[in-house]
Order: structure tokens, then C-alpha cells, then sequence
């Protein structure tokens, strides 16, 4: 495996982290150091699913922070449809402006959902709800850093891994060392392909930062989120240097088989495959999520 382009360690940028304790989910403001521009990365907004309520004080911290440092927001991104939380990307793009983007393959998550969800056909299936769609070896910029981003499926067709200088964030592709891997049972994952997309993660600079979209402190450590290529090989319990790839399938899908399904899994769904939007209103100007019943 090859990565689809060179990384430059002397890049350097600024990461601000923002823990979301309900959904155990680390948001990111990411900082050009030479300029003020930034970009967002995994926004949360916060739901309180039993009353129907929702609200934004992790998404207002950002804007808060963003403005007091008198930062320009450039983007806003997803690394993949979460299935654990409701996106704050609209909300601060609506204060801050930036563009929201996503891997290309969310097409391939909107069409599974829209299904199960029973969308019809006035949902678009196209992507559209995003300002961009990204592609494996995709470029962009903040402020005058260059992004890389690499297509890492597994976990749900549509990861991405964004390379930033000495950073990348891996959303679930990866957890700290002592967490290993992120499930593979989601409809479109897969567990052979999350060790590849894993492995190609790793061929990053030992030195390389690695920034994790979730942490659970397993054993009763303190939360944590950012770790390095190097320790991951040395240490993650699932995928280090030396585990095989049938090996990891194996313990994968067996571990996978004991998890209960995400508690927002259904809000989050609904929401986040329209880009973090809500559905339509019907008639009487109401909004309602639906619950489909044996399909998930």
C-alpha cells in the first residue's frame, strides 16, 4: 500500500480539542499557525433524545473560541456519517460561514439510509447536501497548509483520514492504543477492509500526530485523544505491528457481535446523512424523526 502523497513534518498546525462527554465524541478546531484560518472538524450538536430537545453548547464553545481569536472558518468537516451524535456543522456554519465537506462515498451511506429510513424520493442520494465531496488523494487548503485526505472505509463506507502537516485525523478508523478499533457491523462496513484502512493509516511518519474522533477511557483512565503513528504500532491492542490481517478479522467480528447498537443511532442517521440538517417540516410546520422497526 502507498500513500497517494508526500507529507511535510514541518508543518505544524494548531489543534484545539473540544470533549463532547454524552457521546464520548472529541471535536476540533484546527489552525493554520501562519495565518488566521481554521477549520472545524466533527462538530457536535447535543440532543436530549427522550424530550425531543435540542442544543448547542459544544458548537457554541467553538464559535466562542473562534471569535475571540478573531479566526476566519474555512471548513467544516465530517469525517464520516456518525451514528453517535447529531453534527453541529450547520449551526456553526450559519454563525461562521466555511463549507461543509465529506468523503464521496456518503452517496453509498445515503442510499442504505434513505432506505431503511423510508425517504422517499424528495431525499437526494447525490451528495448535495454538502458543499464538497471528497476523494481518495483529494486536496485542500487552510489558509496556506495543504490537506491531504485519504479514503479509509471500514468503519462506514464514506471514512476519510485528513492529513494535515505532522496531524491527521482518523475519525473512527482508529482509537488510542488501548482502545484499539472502532466497530465494522454498521451496514457498509466491514472488518477486512477497517485492518487495510488501518494499516494505511500507519504508513504515515512514525512522528505523525494522530487525532482520534472518540475516547471511552477504558480501565478507568482519563480521557484522551491524541496519540502518534509510532505508538499505535507499538501498542494498539488490535491492530500493532505483527497482528495479521485474518487475526484481526476474527476478533473484529467477534467482538462485534457483543455490541448493542449507538443510543442516538437513530437521530443521528437521519440527521447526519442530510449533512448535519434536520427533515423536511410536514404540513403543520412539525418536525419528525423516524423510528423504523427490525431494520437496523
Amino acid at each position: 500500500m502507498t500513500l497517494p502523497f508526500q507529507t511535510d513534518l514541518s508543518v505544524k498546525p494548531e489543534v484545539i480539542a473540544f470533549f463532547d462527554e454524552g457521546s464520548n465524541t472529541i471535536s476540533y478546531i484546527v489552525r493554520d499557525p501562519g495565518s488566521v484560518s481554521c477549520a472545524v472538524i466533527d462538530a457536535v450538536m447535543e440532543i436530549d433524545y427522550a424530550a425531543g430537545r435540542l442544543t448547542f453548547e459544544g458548537a457554541d464553545a467553538i464559535i466562542e473560541r473562534i471569535r475571540a481569536e478573531g479566526w476566519t472558518l474555512e471548513w467544516l468537516i465530517e469525517t464520516h456519517i456518525h451514528a453517535d451524535h447529531l453534527s453541529g456543522a450547520p449551526y456553526i456554519q450559519k454563525h461562521l460561514g466555511g463549507k461543509i465537506g465529506i468523503g464521496e462515498q456518503v452517496t453509498v451511506v445515503q442510499d442504505t439510509f434513505g432506505k431503511i429510513f423510508n425517504e422517499g424520493t424528495e431525499f437526494q442520494r447525490d451528495g448535495s447536501q454538502f458543499d464538497r465531496l471528497f476523494t481518495d488523494g483529494d486536496t485542500y487548503r487552510i489558509g496556506a497548509m495543504n490537506v491531504f485526505v485519504m479514503h479509509t472505509p471500514g468503519h462506514t463506507p464514506a471514512c476519510m483520514t485528513h492529513v494535515i502537516g505532522d496531524a491527521a485525523f482518523v475519525g473512527d478508523t482508529l482509537f488510542m492504543p488501548d482502545g484499539g478499533s472502532a466497530r465494522a457491523d454498521f451496514p457498509g462496513g466491514d472488518a477486512r477492509t477497517l485492518y487495510r484502512s488501518v494499516r494505511r493509516v500507519l504508513e504515515l511518519p512514525p512522528e505523525t500526530r494522530l487525532f482520534m474522533c472518540h475516547d471511552y477511557g477504558p480501565n478507568g483512565r482519563e480521557i484522551r485523544w491524541e496519540t502518534s503513528v509510532a505508538e499505535e504500532r507499538t501498542n494498539n491492542i488490535h491492530v500493532k505491528d505483527g497482528i495479521d490481517e485474518d487475526s484481526f478479522v476474527q476478533m473484529r467480528e467477534a467482538r462485534d457481535e457483543t455490541l448493542a447498537m449507538p443510543k442516538l443511532i437513530i437521530p443521528s442517521l437521519q440527521v447526519n446523512m442530510r449533512a448535519g440538517r434536520l427533515p423536511p417540516k410536514d404540513d403543520k410546520g412539525d418536525v419528525f424523526l423516524k423510528v423504523p422497526i427490525d431494520k437496523l
